[in-house]
């Protein structure tokens, strides 16, 4: 077995491993998704289908369902929300797809690699109604009070990183900002909706979504450090597409503040020229400073504060799982 299978299964173990006292619900979950990526007319299924096989380790799902495990119980409620908040999760990929030109996702092509931007947008904008008109089911206001805040937050964070691309001034403040909403915003909800309807009190329900806050903080920022050092054989998605669409991402950051203006000035140049060869340009100024390292290490802490988050909740097997998901979250190749 080669290395880089050798690393996706053991990813795919782990997950497995994990999710282990979720596994029927997680089912029930899949089965829920299959039904709402389906349509009577020929060519909207095969892009929902392909869209389908876009997903991948379903970890907002099973943040829904853990987290309801945790706090009492998983109600019936959960299982509609862990498909929606999949559908929101999948539309914003195959959107962020468009934005990055990428053409590999999950090892297959991206919609928009396959057909095109129009069909892309069109599709994520059809799985967001999708998860509007599934929420509607649950006939619950706190549902759709969440999910739609969380909606909005995410957008605004993807607009403010389209505002950010060239912005090599862009601060570490700035860069959390806007990854706590692109993507921590909806781990946040995970839990949060998770823990309510299992009947957590609103304490602990802020506590667990803190824990999704602070994981999804962590889980962009080892993103951004594979889109640097990550192989696209194992991730099974397109990289490098941060550097060349001009996104300031921790490592980036990190490695400008560290700069002589001389060097900063041969880096800003690189990463705004059209050379085919700019990323391998950029592989040195990488390799003498600590970007790469730094955001490692940025993405453990969060995990440890994530973590800490836990305390208060009771002391169940569930609780373990969220814990060992976060140290997965911060390892992880893909």
């Amino acid at each position: 077995m080669s290395q880089t299978a050798s690393s996706c299964q053991t990813a795919q173990e782990t997950l497995r491993s994990l999710y282990a006292p979720i596994r029927a619900e997680l089912d029930q979950v899949e089965a829920a998704l299959r039904r709402e990526l389906s349509s009577d007319f020929p060519f909207i299924d095969q892009l929902v289908k392909h869209g389908f096989r876009l997903g991948g380790k379903r970890l907002r799902p099973a943040l829904v369902l853990l987290s309801g495990l945790a706090c009492g119980g998983i109600r019936p409620e959960h299982h509609t929300l862990a498909a929606v908040v999949e559908l929101i999760h999948t539309a914003t990929l195959i959107h962020d797809d468009v934005l990055d030109e990428a053409t590999i996702r999950r090892h297959l092509e991206t919609i928009n690699a396959r057909w095109d931007n129009e069909t892309s947008v069109l599709l994520g904008d059809y799985l967001l109604a999708r998860a509007i008109c599934l929420t509607s089911s649950l006939d619950d206001l706190f549902a759709y009070r969440e999910l739609s805040e969380t909606s909005r937050v995410l957008c605004e964070g993807e607009l403010r990183q389209v505002g950010s691309r060239g912005n090599f001034a862009l601060s570490e403040a700035e860069y959390l900002g806007i990854v706590a909403a692109k993507t921590a915003a909806l781990c946040s909800c995970c839990c949060r909706l998770g823990s309510h309807y299992a009947g957590a009190d609103p304490e602990l329900e802020d506590l667990f979504a803190e824990y999704g806050h602070l994981l999804g903080i962590a889980f962009q920022i080892v993103d951004d450090v594979l889109d640097l050092k990550g192989s696209e054989a194992v991730t099974g998605k397109s990289l490098g597409t941060d550097l060349l669409k001009q996104k300031p991402t921790l490592p980036l950051i990190r490695l400008l503040e560290q700069l002589g203006p001389d060097d900063r000035r041969d880096l800003v140049a690189i990463l705004a020229s059209s050379d085919d060869h700019r990323l391998e340009r950029l592989k040195p100024y990488f390799q003498r400073w600590d970007g790469v390292s730094y955001a490692q290490q940025k993405a453990v802490i969060y995990v440890r504060r994530a973590k800490e988050r836990l305390d208060a909740a009771p002391p169940t097997p569930a609780r373990e799982t969220l814990r060992r998901l976060a140290d997965f979250v911060v390892t992880r190749e893909q």
